[in-house]
C-alpha cells in the first residue's frame, strides 16, 4: 500500500483524473474509428458483390467470344491489348492510425479505340468481355484498398477496446480504492489527533 500521506493522496487524485481523461479520449477515438469502419464497410461489401456479378458476366462473354472469334484470335487480341498497369501503395492516417492506400495512375476502363486492336472487326461480345474484365480490375483495386483499411481499423478498434476495459475495470477502480483508503486513514488520524488535543486541553483546564 502507498504510504498514507496528503502528498500521496494528491498524487493519486491527479493520477485518477488523468486516467479518467485518458478513458474519455480513448472512447472518442474508438467512436471515430467505428464510424470510419462502418463508412468503409458499405462500399467494401458493394465491391465484393460487384466482383461476383462482373466476373460472371465476363466469363459468359468470354465463352461467347471464343465461340465466335476462335481461341487463336482471342489470344492475339489479348497480346495486342496488354499493358503495364501501374499502381502505387501510399500511406494514409486516421486519428494517428496509419494504413496502406492504393493509388492508380490511369483508369482501368479504356475506350474501345484505346485497346490496341481493331474493335470494328470483332464481335460485340468481345468488347463486352474486355470491358467487364477491365471493370473487374477496377473493382479488385478498390477491394484491395478497403481490405487493408478495414483490417487496420478493426485491429485498432479491438486494441482500443482492450485499453478502455483495463483502465475502467482495473486501473481506475484501484486508484479510487487507494484514494478512499488513504482519505479514511487520514480522516481517522485527524480525528484521533483532535480528541487527543481536546483531552489535553481539558486536562490543562482541570489542573488550573
Amino acid at each position: 500500500m502507498i504510504h498514507p500521506t496528503r502528498t500521496n493522496l494528491l498524487l493519486l487524485r491527479d493520477k485518477a483524473r488523468s486516467v479518467s481523461n485518458s478513458i474519455a479520449i480513448l472512447r472518442a477515438r474508438k467512436q471515430a474509428l467505428v464510424k470510419e469502419f462502418l463508412d468503409a464497410t458499405r462500399p467494401f461489401l458493394r465491391s465484393r458483390e460487384d466482383i461476383r456479378n462482373i466476373y460472371g458476366k465476363a466469363l459468359l462473354e468470354l465463352w461467347l467470344s471464343l465461340g465466335r472469334e476462335g481461341n487463336d484470335t482471342i489470344e492475339s487480341i489479348a497480346a495486342a491489348s496488354a499493358r503495364d498497369f501501374g499502381i502505387e501503395i501510399s500511406e494514409k492516417s486516421i486519428w494517428g492510425l496509419k494504413y496502406k492506400d492504393v493509388i492508380t495512375y490511369e483508369n482501368p476502363l479504356r475506350e474501345p479505340e484505346e485497346r490496341g486492336y481493331d474493335y470494328l472487326a470483332t464481335t460485340p461480345h468481345l468488347e463486352d468481355c474486355t470491358g467487364y474484365f477491365e471493370k473487374l480490375l477496377e473493382s479488385m483495386i478498390k477491394i484491395a484498398e478497403f481490405e487493408c483499411k478495414l483490417k487496420r481499423i478493426g485491429t485498432e478498434i479491438l486494441r482500443t477496446t482492450r485499453k478502455i476495459r483495463v483502465l475502467e475495470e482495473i486501473v481506475f477502480p484501484e486508484l479510487t480504492r487507494q484514494v478512499r483508503t488513504i482519505t479514511q486513514f487520514i480522516g481517522e488520524r485527524e480525528r484521533e489527533s483532535y480528541f487527543r488535543l481536546k483531552r489535553f486541553k481539558n486536562r490543562e483546564t482541570s489542573q488550573k
